[in-house]
């Protein structure tokens, strides 16, 4: 091969990877940009409620529900603090979502939102958390405060029914306890039905037979708990209360 030949092939390997390397460069330059911007997100609006609910032992507790709403991808997003974060929960706030998202009628498409719970019981149960879930799902994308004298215990469903709950009275106590004055319950939940043992014995010669019978004994959640106790049937019957 000439010489002359040869001085062109470096020459054009030579420039061959000043081009390449430059490519490379660019590209690093393109990709570090792209990671650091998306750190920087402010959020949109915040929502806070008190949920109502019983431990591992059926005591009264209250937990904070913290929905928060943030530039995103339509992301649904969970961070629990001190609970076992069940899945009833994560289902609940799920339906809760898509319902909110149906009333107030608004695309979430570009928006995620976080929901954050906060307890020092062991164990919350998810599902009777879903309306007040539901209502500060609301909130956070109509930016409306919630007041903290209102509380509310109840299933959520698609159609935006609200379905029954136990521990009704527990709860109410344990609502009162934390300033709560009104008090939302399923349709039909406003009176609790316990049952009180009555032990009764026979003696019939040597031998004593004892039975025990169980009879119904309502309770007026009210009454107990000495706070407004109202019925709601669906998410529409108890946002008014919450959202003004």
């Amino acid at each position: 091969m000439k010489r002359k030949d040869r001085t062109g092939i470096v020459f054009v390997v030579v420039v061959s990877l000043f081009l390449m390397l430059t490519f490379l460069s660019s590209t690093q330059q393109q990709t570090s940009s792209e990671v650091v911007e998306p750190a920087k997100t402010t959020s949109l609006n915040t929502a806070t409620i008190n949920l109502p609910a019983v431990d591992n032992e059926g005591n009264g507790v209250i937990a904070t529900l913290k929905v928060q709403a943030i530039p995103g991808e339509g992301r649904i997003l969970t961070n629990v603090d001190n609970i076992l974060f069940w899945v009833d929960t994560q289902y609940s706030i799920r339906i809760a979502e898509m319902v909110a998202e149906n009333l107030t009628n608004k695309d979430l498409s570009d928006i995620d939102l976080i929901y954050t719970i906060d307890t020092n019981a062991s164990l919350i149960e998810g599902q009777s958390a879903g309306a007040a879930i539901t209502i500060a799902t609301v909130a956070v994308i109509e930016n409306k405060t919630i007041p903290n004298d209102v509380m509310i215990t109840g299933t959520i469903n698609l159609d935006s029914t609200i379905g029954p709950v136990g521990s009704i009275l527990a709860k109410a106590k344990a609502s009162k306890d934390v300033g709560a004055t009104t008090f939302l319950v399923p349709k039909g939940q406003g009176t609790q039905t316990t049952y009180k043992p009555e032990k009764t014995c026979e003696k019939i010669g040597p031998v004593t037979f004892c039975q025990t019978e169980y009879k119904a004994e309502k309770v007026d959640i009210s009454k107990d708990a000495e706070l407004e106790v109202i019925e709601v049937a669906t998410i529409q019957d108890a946002l008014p209360y919450f959202i003004k």
